[in-house]
């Protein structure tokens, strides 16, 4: 049983520890980010919170299908917000930003599903209206109810080290289709890319695993000569 006097002298070392734990956490393992829009309705909606896995993207390849957050590669979003006011209810929101429990304005994240891998050719469309990738056609089941695969059309050839990126609610995502004039021709870098979207953590009804999209993790990578 602690005393009193002993628990107070070791509450700062408890909460300091705490503070270190949770920042490397974020830093190296796992990442918590707000869904401010619906660009990837309706397998992520507007509010949810996700847990990115930062550790994984460090050591495997990205794959086609899977759901990724990257920083704004070229001023997609336009400038990020400054913040004058220093008072004391924003340095505990900076504190609170350090830890990972609130997003930090100042960067700018985007999230979307890979389409396109280093080495593949990516084009719109088929003459059934899909998307092809090497050449092969894609059942893509996570596209917004009414949504068209595209309605641009485009044919990409993604080079070693970069992404080609969509977003699930096709009508209401300004992806790498709508960045051709940016500095990789809409294409993200993989420097870029911060994790793995896995998991869906709030609001509890909404709880599960972001899925992966089936018919993209099955295309061969398109060898060139």
């Amino acid at each position: 049983m602690f005393k009193k006097g002993s628990f107070l002298r070791e509450l700062p070392v408890i909460v300091v520890s705490a503070l270190i734990i949770s920042i490397v956490i974020k830093t190296f393992f796992l990442h918590f980010f707000f869904i401010p829009s619906g660009s990837m309705e309706n397998t992520l909606q507007v509010g949810d919170r996700i847990a990115v896995n930062k550790f994984g993207a460090l050591f495997s390849e990205i794959k086609r299908g899977e759901v990724v957050v990257f920083s704004d590669p070229d001023k997609w979003l336009g400038e990020a917000p400054i913040s004058e006011s220093s008072s004391i209810s924003n340095k505990i929101k900076s504190g609170l930003i350090t830890v990972g429990v609130l997003p930090d304005p100042a960067k700018q994240y985007l999230i979307k599903r890979v389409i396109g891998v280093g080495g593949d050719n990516v084009t719109c469309c088929d003459s059934s209206g899909k998307v092809q990738v090497n050449g092969i056609s894609i059942t893509e089941p996570y596209i917004f109810p009414g949504d068209r695969p595209s309605e641009i059309k485009f044919n990409v050839d993604i080079p070693k080290g970069f992404i080609w990126v969509m977003g699930d609610h096709r009508g209401a995502s300004a992806d790498s289709r709508y960045h051709p004039e940016s500095a990789n021709n809409g294409m993200i870098p993989l420097s870029k890319v911060v994790g793995r979207a896995t998991f869906i953590v709030w609001p509890f009804t909404n709880a599960a695993f972001i899925p992966k999209g089936e018919d993209l993790k099955k295309v061969p990578v398109q060898e060139k000569p």
